[in-house]
């Protein structure tokens, strides 16, 4: 039986009590402690029941409480503390256009399909959501204009738990959107605003949830409306659930819908920012629009959507890289294709590293790398990785040239730090770290702090994970029906006194979450140890479809449930932001152990840093660039084997070596004042050097600085007098592509002997047939480095060549200089490329000549 009509019942807030509902629906309290202790404060039990969500908490407070808390003067003075301090940071204008005073508006869009801020509102599943909710974070810190763009998940990801045998159990619980901090979206008439996608055929209507961030509004997609029939309805109402055809159902509802969206409300970005591949039919959608609007051709709307996009990829996993069938893309694109003006297998050739492949699938990260002009990898060895694996759409370039380039992650260092720690460094190294987390300066202050300070502080913290863990664990044991004597025995589990190791993250077989019972007695061993035992805490998800993933758990659980070690070893289930949070914030170690160039960042690691967690991890993802001995431990040291039981045995070994031989004796190595001495100063070397660097705010300020403002800055010129900007660019292109296989380099002079003494130039003369281009339309450069023993460059510059002569007839002669700053063997070739000076980036076109040994004159 269902309702005929629905409503809510809320409590009424006092008006002297107002400010909390301001508080309660900005996403600004996930990174600020003083507002969490507002709301403890109201009601401890209901914060910890409800998930730590206020919006929930207001409308489940009795009007009693409310009316008791709208007298009490010790509260009223602490709401009011709060309340002034969040009107006077969102009342704060936007500075970055000032600072890049040569564009007229700056405006980001960040597209992405998860987003992870708190546990009240679960729209992610892992990694990538909380990354993008740290992005949004420090967005908001630095004040940069943006806007974000995701779903809202009505079931969101699934919840897990364990059963008798270990194995993992889904759950999927409905997000009850009234108790959470977000509002529809309204016209001026109280209507909710929709916005429309075709999909088979058919209008699915699609609404628009706002929450704020801080400074930054994000705005969620909901296909779950009356008007859609059921299956559409099912749309947005599981991440990452259901087969590849509701995954593509989704993507055009975020690519597609989210274009839609921001239009409908106004919004006009100067930047689309694309995180991960999911959303990349967007570039379709602004493509269509410009056609539409301003009557572009196909390549005049490219052209301005490649120089405004930027795209970060994420995975170097095939499962991360969306690809779908070209069945699949006709039974959903057929339509959509006609409005772009182009042909079917156009448009396929967009998601294709080899356009003329039919039989190969087309990828969402392909098609977004083909539409943007500035790419990233997550750090430096994800980067050199995905250049490998998208070489094909560059096939004329090296590998080294693949414009995919290295910004690593960050993590929002606010949101991860504990209470204790964090009013530590209020004290020792003043408000800074917070408003300025990536000054080195401000970090250095770190030794600063007494030893025992900061060694009571962590123990706080260890102590209060070992109480979490053991309520968590109880509340596992009851749900499978356990006797009072297990349920007895979970309240002794772990010591608050004891090394503690920690491992959480998604589960998958990569990453090798059982690596440590590779060799299990050896781990008893440690476990058991009657002076320095160790202790492990682990929690994490397999995807409901992975079984291999699920697997390792239930492994996990069986070895956990040994009599001789379950005291010392803890998996905790149902892992999400909070579970992460609280074993972050009390661990000694941290514990990483990926196959080496599968993972590509991986931020947990730096999330245990701020809060003197040290990390052992294998050199992959950031702490191939992060790490040093001095403030952590190496799992091997950069190998990759063919053989991978191998690998297992080897860096298993490793880790016991570590472990038994440096690890836990420095733990336990006390003085007279039982403190660490050595273990506590790794602690301030690893935050002093790690955390300047390892932080969103670095990450958002190094997008903003590589491709923000150069792509708003093109947005400003292409779309000048009407898009006359865009519309002269592509009949530029297309003079260079027609002219382009008659361009020929025909002689090369080397002017001066060799060898060049040190400190000396060597100039290089080059005469060259351009057909009907200018020397302007082109980038002549001496391609220089270092040589192999095979003749390969081991490191690569490039000098621009000038043009000094012409014939009048499409010949021309450029001159240019090579450097010779250092001794050695070296080399140089000529290439030729479009013009920089008219394009975001040359590589789009794939269009690059290279000069033949025969065009050299002796």
């Amino acid at each position: 039986m269902k309702a005929i009509f629905k409503y809510n019942i809320l409590a009424k807030l006092p008006d002297r009590l107002m400010p909390l509902e301001k508080l309660a629906y900005n996403l600004w309290f996930c990174w600020h402690h003083d507002i969490v202790n507002l709301f403890r404060r109201i009601d401890g039990d209901l914060w910890e029941s409800s998930k730590q969500n206020p919006v929930y908490m207001l409308g489940a407070i009795s009007q009693k409480r409310l009316e008791e808390l709208a007298e009490d003067e010790g509260f009223l003075a602490q709401m009011d503390r709060v309340y002034e301090r969040l009107e006077r940071y969102l009342a704060v204008q936007p500075s970055i256009i000032t600072e890049a005073n040569d564009i007229d508006r700056l405006c980001i869009a960040y597209f992405s399909a998860e987003f992870g801020f708190a546990e009240c509102l679960p729209i992610y599943s892992g990694g990538l959501g909380v990354l993008a909710g740290d992005y949004l974070k420090s967005a908001s810190d630095l004040n940069l204009p943006a806007v974000g763009v995701g779903l809202f998940y009505h079931e969101g990801y699934f919840q897990q738990y364990l059963n008798t045998d270990g194995w993992q159990q889904e759950a999927y619980a409905e997000n009850d959107v009234s108790t959470m901090p977000v509002h529809l979206m309204k016209d001026e008439k109280g209507q909710s605003i929709m916005v429309e996608v075709s999909i088979h055929g058919e209008a699915v209507k699609i609404r628009i949830w706002h929450l704020m961030v801080g400074r930054v509004p994000l705005y969620l997609l909901d296909t779950n409306v009356k008007e859609n029939p059921p299956e559409h309805r099912y749309i947005t109402s599981r991440l990452y659930g259901g087969d590849w055809d509701m995954r593509l159902r989704q993507e055009v509802v975020l690519g597609i819908g989210g274009v839609r969206a921001l239009q409908a409300l106004g919004i006009k970005p100067t930047v689309f920012h694309m995180n991960e591949g999911h959303s990349a039919f967007s570039a379709l959608e602004r493509i269509r629009i410009l056609r539409n609007d301003h009557g572009l051709s196909f390549d005049a709307a490219r052209e301005f959507v490649v120089a405004t996009n930027t795209f970060t990829t994420h995975t170097p996993v095939p499962a991360g890289n969306d690809m779908f069938s070209p069945d699949l893309m006709h039974k959903y694109f057929e339509d959509y294709v006609h409005s772009l003006g182009i042909a079917f297998k156009v448009f396929l050739g967009f998601g294709r590293q080899e356009p003329m492949n039919e039989q190969e699938p087309f990828s969402m990260t392909v098609l977004a790398l083909r539409l943007s002009a500035h790419a990233n990898g997550v750090s430096r060895l994800h980067a050199g990785i995905a250049r490998n694996m998208w070489q094909r759409i560059w096939p004329k370039n090296p590998v080294e040239d693949i414009p995919i380039l290295p910004i690593t992650n960050g993590i929002h260092i606010p949101s991860w730090i504990s209470k204790d720690m964090a009013e530590l460094f209020d004290r020792y190294l003043g408000p800074n770290w917070i408003e300025d987390p990536d000054s080195q300066k401000v970090w250095k202050r770190v030794e600063q702090i007494p030893n025992s300070e900061l060694w009571r502080t962590h123990e706080r913290r260890r102590e209060r994970l070992v109480a979490f863990a053991r309520r968590r664990l109880q509340a596992q044991l009851k749900s499978c029906g356990a006797s009072s004597r297990e349920l007895a025995a979970a309240e002794q589990v772990l010591n608050p006194e004891i090394l503690t190791i920690g491992f959480g993250r998604r589960f998958v077989q990569y990453k090798r979450p059982t690596l440590l019972l590779e060799d299990e007695a050896r781990l008893i061993k440690l476990l058991t140890h009657s002076e320095r035992p160790i202790q492990i805490i682990m929690a994490g998800k397999a995807h409901p479809d992975d079984t291999p993933a699920k697997e390792l758990i239930r492994s996990i659980i069986h070895f956990a449930n040994r009599e001789e070690v379950r005291h010392r070893f803890v998996f905790i289930q149902g892992y999400n932001i909070t579970v992460a949070r609280m074993m972050l914030q009390g661990c000694d170690l941290w514990l990483n152990t990926p196959r080496r160039l599968l993972e590509a960042c991986g931020t947990s690691g730096m999330k245990a840093i701020p809060n003197g967690v040290l990390n052992l991890s294998t050199l992959d993802g950031w702490w191939e660039e992060g790490y040093d001995q001095g403030y952590g431990w190496a799992i091997g040291r950069g190998e990759t084997y063919e053989d991978h039981n191998l690998q297992d045995e080897v860096e298993s070994r490793d880790i016991f070596n570590l472990l038994e031989r440096e690890i836990v004796p420095m733990f336990y190595d006390r003085s007279l004042d039982n403190l660490p001495y050595g273990w506590l100063e790794k602690m301030k070397a690893a935050m002093s050097y790690l955390c300047p660097i390892f932080n969103s705010h670095r990450m958002v300020q190094e997008y903003t600085d590589q491709f923000y403002i150069s792509a708003s800055r093109r947005d400003n010129d292409l779309s000048r007098e009407e898009m006359k900007g865009a519309k002269d660019l592509a009949m530029w292109r297309q003079k260079i592509m027609t002219n382009w296989d008659q361009v020929l380099i025909n002689q090369i002079n080397v002017h001066d002997g060799t060898p060049v003494p040190v400190a000396g130039q060597l100039g290089i003369g080059a005469d060259i047939f351009l057909n009907e281009l200018d020397p302007l339309d082109v980038d002549v450069e001496i391609y220089f480095g270092p040589l192999s023993f095979k003749d390969e460059f081991t490191e690569r510059d490039t000098v621009q060549m000038k043009a000094v002569d012409s014939d009048g007839n499409g010949n021309h002669h450029f001159e240019g200089e090579i450097p010779c700053s250092h001794t050695g063997k070296y080399g140089f070739t000529i290439r030729i490329m479009p013009s920089r000076r008219k394009m975001e980036t040359p590589y789009n076109t794939g269009l690059v000549i290279w000069a033949h040994e025969q065009a050299i004159i002796p």
